[in-house]
């Protein structure tokens, strides 16, 4: 189930330079410098996959938390539907009834601290743009918390986030040097590819949930039996 978080994140990095794109484009690097260029965008890589295990984290708490009343397996059933039904309701539907609006002011002000960041050109600037990138809302990362809710572990709740992070690596670290590369006609191509694999995902998730006894993919629930018989002397 792992390596679906690094999968996931690959993949969805195609999408995520459409929506964070620009901020990779105009990060403060020093382009003249090649080394320094690459610790900078080391330092914005490292931050936000501080902030994707951090998340991760936080959500892997919420899985263990369910995994202790016993309900990790109809837990893993629960985050692969939910995942199918986001994909395939309508977007308008997103829009109508808008449900991040308790948020919107946390956003904001992640907004701004992005904005206030990308003026400096201090090393820790690089970090802290990176930081603030991971807590922007994203369809992709809220996939990726999903994922490490179902993991039903509170480290493995951060390994999912961290290797969904590492992911996106590759491509955003593209954009970075050579801006955008995506034609339109690629990008459309690649929106229609993401949701049936995130279907693939919630599908992996439903079948480990059913423990079918398949070894690594779908084990069969582990079951104590205590016995009520007793020797008396």
């Amino acid at each position: 189930m792992l390596i679906s978080a690094f999968i996931l994140g690959l993949l969805g990095s195609f999408h995520c330079i459409g929506m964070c794109g620009p901020i990779a484009f105009m990060l403060p690097v020093n382009r003249s410098n090649t080394i320094q260029k690459f610790f900078q965008v080391f330092l914005y890589h490292l931050g936000r996959l501080l902030a994707y295990s951090i998340i991760g984290l936080f959500f892997g708490v919420i899985g263990k938390s369910l995994n202790l009343f016993g309900l990790q397996q109809k837990l893993s059933i629960a985050v692969g539907v939910v995942m199918i039904i986001v994909v395939l309701i309508p977007y308008h539907f997103f829009i109508k009834y808008n449900f991040s609006k308790p948020i919107y002011r946390i956003i904001a002000k992640v907004k701004n601290g992005l904005g206030a960041a990308l003026k400096k050109k201090t090393p820790d600037t690089f970090l802290s743009i990176g930081f603030l990138n991971g807590f922007l809302p994203c369809g992709l990362v809220y996939m990726a918390v999903f994922g490490a809710i179902g993991s039903g572990h509170i480290l493995k709740g951060s390994l999912y986030m961290l290797l969904f992070g590492l992911g996106t690596i590759p491509l955003m670290t593209i954009a970075v040097y050579i801006g955008n590369f995506l034609t339109q006609k690629s990008r459309q191509y690649i929106q229609q590819a993401i949701p049936i694999f995130v279907i693939l995902i919630g599908l992996l998730f439903i079948i480990r949930g059913l423990g079918l006894g398949i070894p690594y993919l779908s084990p069969k629930p582990v079951v104590e039996e205590v016995s009520a018989n007793f020797d008396c002397h």
